[in-house]
């Protein structure tokens, strides 16, 4: 016996990582905009969909036969919670499957950014090899060991990301109000913070925090005015959490050093976004990523198969699903 299951991504998503459905589920794979997706949901036992990617309606659940929803991933900004909890269905993710490679692309973009390395390859290619190397000499500029990295959010994964910059030999600090493992932060020596100290002190200022509508435009113009001279800032957690315009006028003016843009308000961005408009040296202050700080072959293997146990504990052997959410 088989259960049907509606997955709103490509079957080659999980072929080219080698993490396929278990035989007991027989995977119907669609995109969200699919004709045929409300008459699937009305007879398929799961719905299995990326993190990424724009809202599903409410009524697409209405006189469903979904008794799971299963997130590959952490973020759970597509689903209507009200709709989920008053319809009884129940919506997991997978939480922490990203972790090394969101680390891994911090810490990647800090040290690219402090240490200029993208700006000097385009001054390379532009012929200013000698007077750009000059410049980063005279400019003393930093690498990691012995900075201060701000972590904004200490979930999963915020202290995964702390726990990378404490073995390279960065001192940690964060913002927090309910961090996730107070422990484990004691043990880094990393130091709790209110979020305007943070930006006053750290070096680097790394976000990891989710679309709420209290941290909807957390990072605006006031919090970009107390950023430390030479800072730099990560975005890798949700579009919607930093002003991008106040941004772009705070990369403009130079007080800031530099940012890594990996999400975006609107995705993708538009041709006239202000990030995007920034010329000059503003706009080599700048390093853009389209929504990939956790992806990576050996993550996605990860989410994939967490997702497709968790959907086959639900359907095929009864049980309560893993990491709910809603």
């Amino acid at each position: 016996m088989t259960v049907e299951v509606l997955c709103l991504r490509p079957r080659a998503d999980f072929e080219r990582v080698e993490a396929l459905p278990p035989p007991a589920l027989e995977v119907v794979y669609r995109a969200p905009g699919d004709a045929d997706v409300p008459a699937l949901m009305k007879r398929a036992k799961a719905l299995v969909i990326p993190a990424v990617g724009p809202k599903l309606p409410p009524s697409l659940f209405e006189e469903s036969s979904v008794v799971l929803v299963q997130v590959t991933g952490a973020g759970m900004d597509r689903l209507d919670a009200a709709t989920l909890q008053r319809l009884g269905i129940p919506a997991a993710n997978v939480p922490g499957g990203s972790n090394s490679a969101v680390a891994e692309y911090v810490m990647t973009c800090a040290s690219v950014l402090l240490r200029r390395l993208c700006w000097a390859d385009n001054e390379i290619r532009r012929g200013n090899y000698v007077a750009f190397r000059a410049r980063m000499l005279a400019d003393n500029l930093a690498g990691l060991d012995g900075l201060l990295v701000g972590v904004v959010g200490l979930g999963t994964i915020g202290m995964a990301v702390a726990e990378a910059f404490h073995k390279v030999g960065c001192r940690i600090c964060y913002f927090d109000p309910a961090p996730r493992d107070p422990a484990g932060a004691a043990a880094l020596q990393a130091k709790s913070l209110p979020l305007e100290e943070l930006l006053k002190n750290a070096d680097v200022i790394t976000l990891h925090v989710p679309l709420l509508p209290e941290t909807q435009g957390l990072i605006g113009d006031r919090e970009l005015a107390s950023m430390k001279a030479g800072a730099v800032l990560i975005q890798a957690s949700r579009g919607g959490i930093v002003d991008e315009a106040a941004l772009a006028r705070f990369l403009q003016s130079g007080s800031i050093a530099g940012a890594a843009i990996d999400v975006y308000s609107a995705e993708p961005p538009a041709a006239d976004h202000p990030l995007l408009a920034l010329e000059g040296e503003a706009a080599r202050r700048v390093l853009f990523t389209p929504h990939i700080a956790g992806v990576t072959r050996q993550s996605a293997a990860l989410l994939y198969r967490a997702a497709w146990r968790n959907v086959h504990r639900v359907t095929v052997e009864n049980q309560p699903p893993l990491n709910r959410v809603y």
